[in-house]
């Protein structure tokens, strides 16, 4: 099982030196490490390859002040191993960061999988040649290899948008990016400190740095509901009692309807209306997402249930806010609850009553320029700061993968095909790349509504079967039809176009990405239903894909 570095072949372009593997996976995330190990077990020679000088993903890069998980942290775990979940204590139903830094590390050590991993290389290039079925990886250290299968675990969100506005370079104080925020912080104490955005990575960062900073400005353009976290510190008791539901939790969270623990239960029409505002009073009160991942389904298709839902969020908001102005700026009325990204937070509403934090909202008079002294709007006026953090999102599902030269058959590119129209074959596979396998893109729940664990270890575990099958029967090739592919885009947007998500404007639709084609990123049908077509399609030899 040790991969080989063999002398220049013709197998690489240009005679350069090549090392040759089974299979190549881009991330060392909580995808990436899990494809690995059981790729290995399996027998093949598999390698990760990532930009970053250790493992973690999402986790590694994205290291700002307040970020944790707004998952429970007992159900955003691999359930493959049942000693590999109890023997890690949590110390919060939502740890921060460098906690769940330190369990990725942790699950590496137990799978014995780091000398499996290149760090400080990012994959540049791949291209697919036709008449030899193999990929050709190049990093940007040099390094070329060769392999037969390539699997992406990039992650849903890791292209962040870092290069939004005119003068960047001309600031002369610091400026971060949420993901790419320092390993050794930043001294933000009296100073003044501008955060633009205040999507969940922004609501994280203000509620956290707002008692540090001498002086904070938000630059907020589209208002958000949020949902109050409570966060718990878990003792002996706490942890015993989830590590005893294990066998319940992983026979649960694959099958319901976004890969948490809890699922829609309630018929709304089959409530009384004084019910459902007991209802929704209790569910808010248990202080997660279970609100809009496990109240009434319907306030995702019928208009008026999602105007009732979303007024009860507004008047919450409302009443923790005690300026009008705050209210017009914080808390939405043009789009409704749970069609976008719903935030958990912790007294970030109650930071804006903060004598030290200013709002600027941004969209009637957008963020022009950004210049030495620090950002000047559209009518002219400028915030002199300090520091500038951009909590300004991501490139969602697709990013990860255009950023790179990632060439099919014909020379075709990811980059361009994307750019025509975001097509996949279940969030898995792409017509016209053969062997190439995908993790956390565009048309499956993992692009946006699925606790992330439970997605991408189904998604693992089917790239490794598949593998494993054409192995098995003697194949070296597996590419989806383009027929298989149609069908797949045609269910995926029938589902998706019959909820309220398609007509809104947010990263759920890529709309924050100038010149991304619209279309809803992640499969709607629910976690549940699509782990079970994906699995029919599997049972039944994979008829939506070429084999040979």
């Amino acid at each position: 099982m040790t991969d080989t570095l063999t002398s220049p072949t013709e197998t690489a372009q240009g005679g350069e030196p090549t090392r040759t593997l089974d299979a190549v996976i881009i991330g060392a995330g909580v995808a990436g490490l899990y494809q690995l190990h059981q790729l290995r077990q399996q027998g093949l020679d598999a390698r990760i390859y990532d930009a970053a000088s250790d493992v973690g993903g999402t986790w590694f890069w994205n290291r700002y002040p307040g970020a944790r998980f707004d998952s429970e942290a007992y159900i955003y775990q691999y359930l493959f191993d049942e000693a590999l979940y109890k023997d890690w204590s949590w110390s919060h139903r939502f740890p921060d960061q460098p906690e769940i830094e330190q369990w990725l590390h942790y699950v590496t050590d137990r799978l014995h999988l780091r000398d499996h991993i290149t760090f400080g290389a990012r994959v540049e290039q791949a291209t697919y040649d036709e008449d030899r079925a193999r990929w050709t990886v190049r990093t940007d250290t040099g390094e070329v290899i060769d392999t037969q299968f390539f699997v992406t675990c990039a992650g849903m969100l890791s292209a962040p948008m870092d290069h939004l506005f005119e003068g960047q370079d001309s600031f002369r104080g610091q400026i971060v990016h949420t993901s790419r925020y320092p390993e050794s912080g930043l001294d933000l104490a009296g100073r003044r400190v501008g955060v633009i955005g205040n999507g969940a990575t922004g609501i994280q960062v203000i509620q956290t740095i707002a008692p540090q900073v001498g002086h904070l400005t938000v630059f907020a353009r589209t208002p958000q509901y949020v949902l109050p976290m409570k966060n718990p510190k878990y003792g002996d008791a706490e942890v015993a009692w989830y590590k005893g539901r294990f066998e319940e939790l992983k026979q649960n969270l694959p099958h319901t309807f976004t890969g948490f623990e809890y699922d829609f239960v309630h018929v709304w029409a089959d409530t009384p209306p004084e019910r459902r505002r007991e209802i929704l009073e209790d569910i808010y009160e248990d202080g997660s997402l279970k609100l809009w991942l496990a109240s009434f389904g319907e306030m995702f298709f019928e208009q008026e249930v999602n105007d009732e839902i979303s007024q009860f969020v507004r008047e919450k908001m409302c009443a923790r806010l005690k300026d009008p102005a705050l209210v017009a700026a914080l808390v939405p009325t043009d789009y409704g609850f749970g069609t976008h990204r719903v935030p958990l937070e912790m007294g970030y509403l109650e930071t804006f009553h903060r004598d030290n934090v200013d709002l600027v909202s941004v969209r009637d008079n957008p963020i022009a320029r950004i210049v030495p002294e620090g950002i000047e709007l559209r009518d002219g006026t400028v915030r002199e700061l300090d520091v500038i953090i951009m909590a300004t999102g991501f490139d969602a599902g697709t990013g990860a993968l255009t950023r790179m030269d990632i060439r099919g058959r014909d020379g075709h590119t990811i980059k361009e095909d994307w750019f025509t129209e975001i097509r996949t074959t279940m969030g898995l596979m792409k017509h016209g790349y053969p062997n190439l396998f995908t993790t956390a893109v565009p048309l499956a729940p993992s692009a946006a509504l699925c606790n992330m664990t439970t997605c991408l270890q189904q998604q693992t575990e089917w790239i490794n079967d598949c593998i494993h099958y054409i192995r098995e029967h003697g194949k070296s090739v597996i590419e989806p039809t383009d027929e298989g592919e149609q069908a797949w885009v045609e269910h995926h947007d029938e589902t998706a176009n019959a909820t309220l998500i398609a007509g809104t404007t947010s990263w759920y639709l890529g709309s924050n990405v100038p010149g991304k084609p619209r279309r809803v990123l992640s499969y709607t049908g629910g976690v549940g239903v699509y782990r079970d077509k994906c699995a029919e399609e599997a049972a039944e030899g994979y008829p939506h894909f070429a084999i040979s």
